[in-house]
């Protein structure tokens, strides 16, 4: 499958669009503001601030790395906005700069006495009593001494490499006799947990628990000082697109971003010496405009596991995803009929993964009468991944099991592997992705010999095969046993797995082959007075698409969107983008699902689309997505229901201004989509036409 010509880039005012690493910031803002939110559950505040800090990790490791490598390179060029490479790296410090500030902030000055005051203290070494301290030096002692290296820098030990997001002591000492200063580096075990536990609710840093016992790691020496720092490094290896071996070079490439990317960012506290400073910033060779300066603790991601503590107040109320009443019947459900009856649409984590998706294809690996199950795996999970383990064992069963494995998942490359050699040894069809493409498609195909004939069953979703995200990501999920959809999902699969040429579907819209054709031609269909534009999505990056959307805007046409992560469409822009809105709904579930809506609510004309594509070119020119053209009348009318609860939401929604900054929207009627998704679960799981 290759791609079209791409449309090129079209050449006009910067004013036109925002910044995409700079709209990222600003999702991430977002996300911060749950964490600043004194309404919000006190763990929940914590958990914002730990998602925080991870993303902001991961928006190092690949999006600041990337644009330092093309400086690296000799690669100058300008994003859609008309800024080049180091003027988005300045606009990124500046920002990641206050943001870092407000997260400290935050901690220090509200959560933490927050906790203190519900009885989850976290205690600085100096404040403890003598008892704590010799709790914690027995600690010390039995687990986390045997597991650390000091390592001296001198003629006869150059400085050593710092692994990635690793946290870790800068120390100085010196000797007592020659009175010679050394530097030497401690890393703070990565398996260890990030705070430790004096008891059940109180917690000590682990490298204030190491700091204070230097002593035992450098006897005989005086130890002058120490400061904890942090490196994140370049963590976005791609893959050569000639690589024989996927499966191995995917294996080196991991090797790589463990052991050999660039230094991309450096953080340190307040309290380190400008020398010891200075030695880090030479040997790591990184600028001072690499180095992030944290007033408090570094490493805030380490607070996830904060949230585990059994404090069931101090969360969100607990919400047991649904089954709907059309998929109930446990172990004795018969997905093959109710499929036959309509399709049926999932509303995950609303609706249990579990009972729908996943017992849907454990079902289909139990029935005799399935001969074929065929799989698109993106994002497969761990250990607990149930859907692999039904492909294992309709393997295992005789039955044929093809699955489109793609190892480029970003960050979830060792899990891929790992279950992709799983499927093999039980005797699954393993296909690695395209060449030159990742496959992000989530589609599902069972073909199954009945008393009439072959019949198939599918299902076509925005969300990844994954049952710890499907408890945390809001996705939209069609099972359906239509004849016409099934056949062009069995061209479709068989395109992939084997050599065939793409074709233009009616119910499927494929990237990259037609996808942005057929997109922009439903934004056109629309661009007159009273067309009507609505669509959901995580990310409108792709600069034809936006322009597109400014050019129905402008023949009269009303586009709502609801983006929830980058946006580098400027809203409500007189002359530009009058009739456009754009929110974002951030909160306790992380949006996921795509819709697209062209024309009226609920008219027979109108276009209903779904599925795995964002409105980004590499989802668009570089991965195999797949979008499906709705036409089932209870699926568009959900649909429609979705749209109008996310643009009635008034807690958790912000708006985009027209000089590119969000608001928050202000609370008038209490509508909370997350809230009112999960009250909409629970009534259909009482009503079998639901």
């Amino acid at each position: 499958m290759s791609p079209p010509d791409v449309v090129g880039e079209p050449v006009d005012s910067a004013a036109r669009y925002l910044n995409r690493e700079l709209s990222w910031l600003d999702f991430n803002a977002r996300v911060l503001a749950l964490a600043e939110d004194p309404e919000q559950p006190l763990l929940e505040r914590v958990k914002f601030l730990a998602i925080f800090s991870s993303n902001l990790d991961e928006y190092f490791q690949v999006r600041v790395s990337g644009l330092k490598e093309q400086i690296a390179l000799g690669v100058r060029s300008t994003s859609p906005d008309g800024l080049d490479q180091v003027e988005q790296l300045r606009g990124i410090r500046s920002r990641v700069e206050d943001l870092v500030a407000r997260q400290s902030a935050v901690f220090t000055k509200e959560v933490l006495p927050a906790l203190e005051a519900v009885g989850i203290r976290f205690a600085e070494w100096d404040e403890l009593t003598d008892d704590d301290r010799a709790r914690l030096s027995h600690e010390f002692d039995e687990r986390i001494y045997p597991v650390l290296t000091p390592l001296a820098v001198d003629p006869a030990h150059p400085f050593p490499y710092i692994s990635n997001l690793s946290l870790n002591l800068a120390v100085v000492v010196r000797n007592p006799v020659s009175g010679e200063e050394r530097f030497a580096r401690v890393k703070v075990p990565p398996l260890l947990p990030r705070f430790v536990a004096l008891d059940k609710e109180r917690f000590v840093p682990l490298e204030q628990v190491i700091a204070a016992h230097l002593s035992t790691l450098f006897p005989g020496m005086e130890v002058l000082g120490h400061h904890a720092f942090r490196v994140t490094r370049d963590a976005d290896f791609e893959l050569a697109d000639d690589a024989e071996d996927l499966l191995a070079a995917m294996e080196l490439v991991l090797r790589q971003r463990t052991k050999f990317g660039a230094a991309v960012r450096l953080e340190v506290d307040t309290r380190m010496a400008p020398d010891v400073l200075d030695v880090l910033v030479r040997e790591l060779e990184v600028t001072p405009a690499d180095v992030t300066v944290v007033d408090g603790p570094l490493d805030l991601a380490g607070l996830t596991a904060l949230y585990d503590l059994r404090r069931p107040e101090l969360k969100y109320p607990r919400f047991a995803p649904q089954t709907p009443a059309v998929l109930a019947g446990g172990d004795d459900a018969d997905f093959f009929w109710t499929m036959r009856g309509g399709d049926v649409l999932v509303h995950h984590p609303y609706d249990s993964f579990a009972t729908s998706i996943e017992a849907f294809v454990a079902q289909a690996a139990r029935d005799p009468a399935v001969l074929a199950i065929k799989q698109t795996l993106y994002r497969t999970g761990g250990d607990e991944a149930g859907i692999v383990s039904s492909l294992v064992e309709a393997a295992e069963a005789g039955k044929q099991v093809v699955a489109l494995v793609e190892l480029k998942a970003r960050f979830d490359e060792q899990a891929n592997i790992q279950r992709a050699r799983q499927l093999e040894q039980a005797g699954a069809h393993v296909v690695y992705g395209l060449v030159g493409l990742k496959t992000h498609a989530k589609t599902l195909l069972v073909v199954r010999q009945e008393a009439d004939g072959i019949r198939r069953y599918c299902h076509v979703g925005t969300g990844n095969y994954n049952p710890k995200t499907a408890t945390l990501y809001e996705d939209l999920g069609i099972l359906s046993a239509d004849p016409e959809l099934n056949a062009e999902l069995s061209e479709l699969f068989n395109h992939l797995t084997g050599y065939s040429r793409p074709r233009e579907y009616k119910r499927l819209i494929v990237a990259p082959t037609h996808a942005r054709a057929r997109l922009l031609d439903l934004i056109a269909g629309q661009a007159h007075p009273g067309g009507q534009i609505t669509m959901k999505m995580n990310a409108l990056v792709d600069s034809v698409l936006v322009d597109a959307l400014y050019d129905a805007s402008a023949a009269g046409a009303r586009v709502d969107l609801v983006v929830r992560g980058i946006c580098c469409l400027r809203a409500g822009v007189p002359g530009l983008s009058d009739n456009i809105t754009v929110r974002s709904i951030v909160g306790r579930y992380l949006e996921h699902s795509r819709i697209f809506r062209f024309g009226e609510p609920g008219a027979d004309d109108t276009e209903y689309v779904t599925g795995s594509a964002d409105l980004m070119p590499r989802n668009l020119d570089k991965r195999v997505e797949v979008l499906l053209r709705v036409t089932d009348p209870r699926t568009r009318a959900r649909f429609d229901e979705v749209l109008d609860i996310n643009f009635a939401d008034d807690v958790l929604a912000w708006e985009l201004q027209p000089d590119g900054t969000w608001r928050k929207i202000p609370t008038v009627h209490g509508v909370e989509s997350h809230l009112r998704f999960q009250e909409l679960a629970v009534a259909r799981a009482h009503v079998r036409d639901g």
